[in-house]
């Protein structure tokens, strides 16, 4: 049994009929995204925020959508957040876009991505973590997913490279499943991150969790210490970061 067919794929029947999600359109949008260059107006944390866009994560995507406004409202109370989008779906499928500190242009990236089946690319979201650590220092990436399908030792190595460079993951767990678990927990105590579950379709939960991974990208672990006080999320991610 394949995990799509563990889980009913999500259907879009109210979806708005100008988003397009064609591979040319979204090529072209990250060319555009891409073009503006390097983050600066001062940003002071960089954040890869990873996704899964396999065709059963597209409520995920939605509530993720909804939510990213929220990632740059905490950063900035402590910061300025630069956040590059990456994420994978269908057939090797996997794209990412330039560094963004305007979340009304996330949000415009990401209205314009639906969903399509594949199998995980998780490696192929370190590694360009680990390039993108090394060019130009990356202060954290949270990855939000549901299921791992690749070697995990090759996933360890990875996330082995970088915890030497000092990038921890937030590993965020959409459902139960026992191997994305197992590797998710491996690459946040690798890297120095954190491994958290939250249930399926709770944006309560996710928002959290978003808000204390966006407050560590913006002003380290004293921003999230400061927020734990208040946030479970925060209170979380604190108590496993070595």
């Amino acid at each position: 049994m394949t995990r799509d067919d563990r889980k009913t794929p999500a259907s879009a029947p109210d979806k708005a009929p100008t988003v397009q999600s064609s591979s040319a359109d979204i090529s072209n949008f990250l060319s555009q995204v891409k073009a503006l260059g390097p983050a600066g107006n001062g940003a002071s944390g960089k954040l890869i925020f990873a996704l899964d866009a396999t065709l059963s994560r597209q409520p995920t995507w939605d509530m993720a959508l909804s939510l990213q406004a929220d990632m740059f409202k905490e950063a900035g109370r402590v910061g300025k957040l630069a956040m590059r989008l990456i994420y994978y779906r269908g057939f090797n499928e996997c794209r990412a876009t330039g560094w963004i500190t305007d979340t009304a242009q996330l949000a415009a990236l990401m209205g314009r991505i639906a969903c399509v089946g594949g199998k995980t690319q998780i490696g192929r979201i370190l590694a360009d973590a680990r390039r993108e650590a090394s060019a130009s220092g990356v202060r954290a990436l949270v990855f939000v997913g549901d299921a791992m399908e690749e070697d995990i030792d090759d996933l360890c190595a990875r996330a082995g490279e970088l915890g030497l460079l000092k990038v921890p993951c937030f590993m965020f767990q959409e459902g139960h499943d026992a191997d994305a678990e197992r590797a998710f927990r491996e690459i946040a105590r690798l890297t120095g991150g954190a491994w958290c579950r939250f249930d399926p379709g709770s944006a309560a939960q996710l928002r959290e969790l978003l808000r204390a991974a966006a407050a560590y990208a913006a002003g380290g672990r004293e921003a999230l210490k400061q927020l734990s006080s208040a946030s479970p999320g925060a209170s979380l991610l604190l108590g496993q970061m070595r």
